[in-house]
Protein backbone atom coordinates (compact mmCIF):
# COMPACT_ATOMS: atom_id res chain seq x y z
CA UNK A 1 0.00 0.00 0.00
CA UNK A 2 1.33 3.44 -0.90
CA UNK A 3 2.25 5.67 2.00
CA UNK A 4 0.01 8.57 2.85
CA UNK A 5 0.88 12.15 3.63
CA UNK A 6 -2.43 12.68 5.43
CA UNK A 7 -5.17 10.51 6.85
CA UNK A 8 -8.88 11.12 7.35
CA UNK A 9 -9.39 11.70 11.03
CA UNK A 10 -12.31 12.41 13.28
CA UNK A 11 -12.75 13.27 16.92
CA UNK A 12 -14.49 10.44 18.81
CA UNK A 13 -14.87 11.19 22.49
CA UNK A 14 -13.27 12.80 25.54
CA UNK A 15 -12.70 10.74 28.65
CA UNK A 16 -11.54 11.66 32.13
CA UNK A 17 -10.55 8.13 33.13
CA UNK A 18 -9.97 4.61 31.82
CA UNK A 19 -13.55 3.41 32.36
CA UNK A 20 -14.80 6.15 29.99
CA UNK A 21 -12.40 5.34 27.14
CA UNK A 22 -13.91 4.14 23.84
CA UNK A 23 -14.25 0.42 23.26
CA UNK A 24 -12.14 0.00 20.12
CA UNK A 25 -9.50 -2.51 19.11
CA UNK A 26 -7.48 -0.13 16.89
CA UNK A 27 -3.85 0.47 17.89
CA UNK A 28 -3.69 3.52 20.14
CA UNK A 29 -0.95 6.13 20.51
CA UNK A 30 -1.21 8.49 23.52
CA UNK A 31 0.60 11.83 23.13
CA UNK A 32 2.79 12.85 26.06
CA UNK A 33 4.30 16.30 26.20
CA UNK A 34 4.56 19.59 27.98
CA UNK A 35 1.73 22.05 27.60
CA UNK A 36 2.16 23.97 24.32
CA UNK A 37 4.60 21.44 22.82
CA UNK A 38 2.26 21.07 19.84
CA UNK A 39 0.11 17.99 20.54
CA UNK A 40 -3.01 19.48 18.91
CA UNK A 41 -0.98 20.81 15.97
CA UNK A 42 0.51 17.31 15.53
CA UNK A 43 -2.98 15.78 15.31
CA UNK A 44 -4.24 18.51 12.98
CA UNK A 45 -1.25 18.24 10.64
CA UNK A 46 -1.52 14.44 10.29
CA UNK A 47 -5.23 14.87 9.56
CA UNK A 48 -4.70 17.91 7.29
CA UNK A 49 -7.44 19.63 9.28
CA UNK A 50 -6.48 22.73 11.28
CA UNK A 51 -9.73 22.63 13.25
CA UNK A 52 -9.85 18.98 14.35
CA UNK A 53 -8.03 19.35 17.68
CA UNK A 54 -8.34 22.69 19.44
CA UNK A 55 -5.09 24.62 19.60
CA UNK A 56 -4.44 27.40 22.08
CA UNK A 57 -1.72 29.83 23.01
CA UNK A 58 -2.69 29.32 26.65
CA UNK A 59 -0.95 26.29 28.15
CA UNK A 60 -2.93 23.68 30.06
CA UNK A 61 -6.20 23.84 28.08
CA UNK A 62 -6.51 20.08 27.51
CA UNK A 63 -8.10 18.61 30.65
CA UNK A 64 -9.36 15.25 29.34
CA UNK A 65 -8.10 12.41 27.17
CA UNK A 66 -9.32 13.26 23.66
CA UNK A 67 -9.56 10.37 21.19
CA UNK A 68 -9.10 10.75 17.43
CA UNK A 69 -9.67 7.98 14.89
CA UNK A 70 -7.32 8.07 11.88
CA UNK A 71 -8.89 6.30 8.89
CA UNK A 72 -9.80 3.30 11.08
CA UNK A 73 -6.07 2.45 11.07
CA UNK A 74 -5.10 3.80 14.49
CA UNK A 75 -6.20 6.12 17.30
CA UNK A 76 -4.34 9.06 18.78
CA UNK A 77 -5.16 10.01 22.36
CA UNK A 78 -4.36 13.64 23.18
CA UNK A 79 -3.49 13.80 26.87
CA UNK A 80 -3.31 16.85 29.16
CA UNK A 81 0.12 18.46 28.93
CA UNK A 82 2.49 18.21 31.84
CA UNK A 83 4.45 21.00 33.44
CA UNK A 84 1.83 23.74 33.49
CA UNK A 85 -1.77 23.95 34.55
CA UNK A 86 -3.72 26.63 36.37
CA UNK A 87 -5.72 24.16 38.43
CA UNK A 88 -5.73 23.11 42.06
CA UNK A 89 -3.28 20.55 43.46
CA UNK A 90 -6.27 18.28 44.07
CA UNK A 91 -7.24 18.42 40.37
CA UNK A 92 -3.62 17.80 39.32
CA UNK A 93 -3.39 14.77 41.62
CA UNK A 94 -6.67 13.39 40.23
CA UNK A 95 -5.40 13.82 36.63
CA UNK A 96 -2.16 12.08 37.51
CA UNK A 97 -4.01 9.13 39.05
CA UNK A 98 -6.39 8.79 36.06
CA UNK A 99 -3.62 9.19 33.49
CA UNK A 100 -1.38 6.62 35.17
CA UNK A 101 -4.29 4.16 35.27
CA UNK A 102 -4.99 4.81 31.57
CA UNK A 103 -1.33 4.51 30.48
CA UNK A 104 -0.65 1.36 32.49
CA UNK A 105 -3.92 -0.54 31.94
CA UNK A 106 -5.27 0.40 28.49
CA UNK A 107 -4.73 -2.72 26.35
CA UNK A 108 -5.05 -0.89 23.00
CA UNK A 109 -1.92 1.22 23.55
CA UNK A 110 0.76 0.18 21.03
CA UNK A 111 3.29 2.86 21.90
CA UNK A 112 3.42 6.17 23.68
CA UNK A 113 4.56 9.20 21.70
CA UNK A 114 6.52 11.79 23.63
CA UNK A 115 6.64 15.18 21.93
CA UNK A 116 9.72 17.32 22.59
CA UNK A 117 10.07 20.96 21.50
CA UNK A 118 13.01 21.07 19.07
CA UNK A 119 13.70 24.76 19.75
CA UNK A 120 14.92 24.12 23.31
CA UNK A 121 17.02 21.75 25.35
CA UNK A 122 15.07 18.85 26.84
CA UNK A 123 13.27 20.15 29.94
CA UNK A 124 13.39 18.62 33.43
CA UNK A 125 9.76 17.46 33.25
CA UNK A 126 10.45 15.79 29.87
CA UNK A 127 13.22 13.77 31.54
CA UNK A 128 10.93 12.95 34.49
CA UNK A 129 8.21 11.69 32.13
CA UNK A 130 10.74 9.56 30.25
CA UNK A 131 12.03 8.08 33.52
CA UNK A 132 8.46 7.16 34.51
CA UNK A 133 7.84 5.53 31.10
CA UNK A 134 11.11 3.57 31.32
CA UNK A 135 10.41 2.48 34.90
CA UNK A 136 7.28 0.73 33.61
CA UNK A 137 9.06 -0.49 30.44
CA UNK A 138 6.42 1.04 28.17
CA UNK A 139 7.10 1.30 24.43
CA UNK A 140 7.76 4.89 23.35
CA UNK A 141 8.54 6.88 20.24
CA UNK A 142 9.96 10.41 20.36
CA UNK A 143 8.71 13.14 18.02
CA UNK A 144 10.54 16.47 17.89
CA UNK A 145 8.06 19.27 17.26
CA UNK A 146 8.43 22.83 16.00
CA UNK A 147 11.21 21.85 13.58
CA UNK A 148 10.03 24.65 11.29
CA UNK A 149 11.68 27.02 13.80
CA UNK A 150 14.99 25.13 13.66
CA UNK A 151 17.32 26.07 10.77
CA UNK A 152 17.63 23.11 8.35
CA UNK A 153 21.39 23.12 8.91
CA UNK A 154 20.76 22.32 12.61
CA UNK A 155 18.00 19.71 12.18
CA UNK A 156 20.36 16.74 12.41
CA UNK A 157 22.08 18.20 15.51
CA UNK A 158 18.72 18.52 17.29
CA UNK A 159 17.67 14.96 16.35
CA UNK A 160 21.06 13.52 17.41
CA UNK A 161 20.98 15.40 20.75
CA UNK A 162 17.55 13.96 21.60
CA UNK A 163 18.58 10.48 20.39
CA UNK A 164 21.66 10.65 22.63
CA UNK A 165 19.54 11.63 25.66
CA UNK A 166 16.55 9.32 25.10
CA UNK A 167 17.69 6.61 22.65
CA UNK A 168 15.26 4.80 20.38
CA UNK A 169 13.48 6.22 17.36
CA UNK A 170 13.34 10.00 17.07
CA UNK A 171 11.23 11.56 14.32
CA UNK A 172 11.17 15.26 13.39
CA UNK A 173 7.85 17.07 12.91
CA UNK A 174 6.74 20.44 11.54
CA UNK A 175 3.15 21.67 11.69
CA UNK A 176 3.97 24.39 9.16
CA UNK A 177 5.24 22.55 6.10
CA UNK A 178 4.23 18.93 6.81
CA UNK A 179 7.40 17.53 5.22
CA UNK A 180 7.68 14.84 7.90
CA UNK A 181 4.05 13.63 7.97
CA UNK A 182 4.48 10.71 5.61
CA UNK A 183 7.31 9.19 7.67
CA UNK A 184 5.33 9.60 10.91
CA UNK A 185 2.20 7.99 9.45
CA UNK A 186 4.30 5.19 7.95
CA UNK A 187 5.88 4.59 11.39
CA UNK A 188 2.54 4.54 13.23
CA UNK A 189 0.84 2.20 10.73
CA UNK A 190 3.89 -0.09 10.85
CA UNK A 191 4.03 -0.52 14.64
Amino acid sequence: MATLKYMQAKFLISAEKLSQCPDYTLPEFPLLGRSNVGKSSFINALANNKKLAKTSNTPGKTRLINFFNFSDRFMIADLPGYGYAKVSKEAQNRWQKYLEEYLLERKQIKSLIQLIDGRHEIQKNDFQMREWVEAYKLPILTVVTKMDYVPRSKTLNVINYIKKEFGGDVLPFSAVDNRYNEKIIETLTGI
